[in-house]
C-alpha cells in the first residue's frame, strides 16, 4: 500500500484573549504502514465543540490542554479503509477521537477507542451530534440533575445549538413544558416551529437582566422548575429571578467566560432562599449511563421524533474559521467539518 499522506491541524500558539486562525497551522504528514492491531481510518466528520477553546489554554480546566505542535484534539466519524484488527474491516462506519486530521491510525484493541455504528437509520454524522456527544451532554443534564416532572417548566439557554435542542425536545418527550433562548429570531423560529418548544426568547433583543427577566415571565408563567446553563453571565442572573422553589439548575457550559472574562453573579442569595440544587457536570465523566442515554436518542432519532440541524463546513482548512464562529454563535444547529 503506498504511503497516505495526512492532513492535520495542528495548535501552533496559544491565545491571549479571542482565539485567530494564527493560533493554528495546517500540516502533512506521511503515515507509517499498520501494525499489528492497528485500524486505518478515514475521517468523513469533525466534530467542532466550544469546550475545545478551554483546552487551548494552559491553565487549570477539567480537561487537560490541548498540547501545541500537535493535532487539535476532537470527535470523528468515518470509514475503516484498512485494518490488521480482528475486530475492525474494511467499510465499517465507526465513531471516535480522531481529531482535526483526514485520517487516523489507531490501535484499536484499546477499549474504547473506535465504536463501531449502525447507519442504516442513523445519519453517520448524527453520532457526532444527537447521537453522540452532545446528545448525551443534554440527555445527562435534562434526566439526572433537572429531572423533570410532567408539567414542570424547562429552559434551555443556546436552545438551537447541538445540545440546547436534544435538552428541550427531551423536557417534551418527558411531558414539561420547554422555553428555550436563542440569538436571533431564525435560530427561535427553528426552536419552535421545527424543535416543538413551547416558547424561545431572542436574548438579542434583551440588553439588561430586568428586561430578559420580563421576557422569562411571560414566557414562563409558572416560574422555572429546571434550567439547562450552557452560557452564564446575564441570562443566568435573569433566570434566577424566575426560579421556583426546589428548582434545579445543570451546568453543563459557560461560554459568555470562555475567553477568560469573569462571570459574576447579581444574586446568589436567590440559590439560598429558594433552595435551588446547581450541580456542574462533565459528561465523559458518566460514561455508565452512556449506553441507556444512546439508546434512548438513537431511537428518537431513527424514528424521526428527535429533530436536529447541522452546520457544516467544507474540508479541513475550513475548520478554524468554522470553530472561531462557533464560538461566536454564527453556526446553526452542530457544527461540523466535513472531510471527504
Amino acid at each position: 500500500m503506498t504511503a497516505i499522506v495526512n492532513s492535520q491541524i495542528q495548535l501552533v500558539s496559544r491565545p491571549t484573549a479571542e482565539p485567530t486562525p494564527d493560533n493554528f497551522k495546517l500540516v502533512e504528514v506521511a503515515l507509517p504502514a499498520l501494525q499489528d492491531g492497528q485500524v486505518l481510518v478515514r475521517n468523513h466528520y469533525l466534530s467542532l465543540d466550544p469546550y475545545m477553546r478551554g483546552r487551548m489554554n494552559d491553565g487549570k480546566s477539567y480537561a487537560q490542554p490541548q498540547p501545541l505542535n500537535e493535532v487539535m484534539l476532537g470527535g470523528t466519524v468515518g470509514e475503516v479503509i484498512a485494518s490488521n484488527n480482528a475486530s475492525f474491516k474494511v467499510g465499517d462506519k465507526v465513531v471516535g477521537r480522531g481529531g482535526w486530521q483526514t485520517h487516523q491510525l489507531v490501535d484499536a484493541s484499546q477499549r474504547g477507542v473506535l465504536q463501531k455504528v449502525d447507519t442504516t437509520h442513523i445519519p453517520l454524522s448524527a453520532y457526532l451530534g444527537p447521537v453522540g456527544m452532545p446528545g448525551v451532554t443534554g440527555w445527562y443534564g435534562l434526566s439526572k440533575i433537572i429531572n423533570p416532572k410532567a408539567g414542570e417548566t424547562v429552559v434551555v439557554s443556546a436552545a438551537s445549538g447541538a445540545v440546547g435542542s436534544v435538552v428541550g425536545q427531551l423536557a417534551k418527550v418527558r411531558g414539561a413544558r420547554a422555553v428555550g433562548l436563542a440569538g436571533g429570531a431564525d435560530k427561535c423560529r427553528y426552536v419552535i416551529d421545527e424543535l416543538g418548544f413551547d416558547d424561545c426568547i431572542d436574548y438579542k433583543e434583551h440588553s439588561s437582566v430586568k428586561s430578559l427577566s420580563a421576557a422569562l415571565k411571560a414566557a414562563c408563567p409558572n416560574g422555572i422548575d429546571g434550567y439547562f446553563e450552557n452560557v452564564g453571565g446575564m441570562i443566568l442572573d435573569a433566570v434566577m429571578l424566575r426560579a421556583n422553589a426546589f428548582s434545579r439548575i445543570a451546568m453543563c457550559g459557560m461560554i459568555s467566560g470562555y475567553n477568560g472574562e469573569p462571570i459574576p453573579m447579581s444574586a446568589p442569595q436567590l440559590i439560598l432562599m429558594n433552595r435551588m440544587k446547581i450541580e456542574g457536570f462533565i459528561v465523559s465523566e458518566h460514561m455508565d449511563v452512556w449506553p441507556e442515554a444512546l439508546t434512548e436518542l438513537g431511537g428518537l432519532v431513527a424514528t424521526g421524533k428527535l429533530k436536529y440541524r447541522e452546520s457544516v463546513a467544507q474540508g479541513l482548512a475550513a475548520a478554524p474559521e468554522a470553530f472561531l464562529g462557533l464560538l461566536k454563535g454564527k453556526n446553526f444547529g452542530k457544527q461540523l467539518v466535513k472531510l471527504v
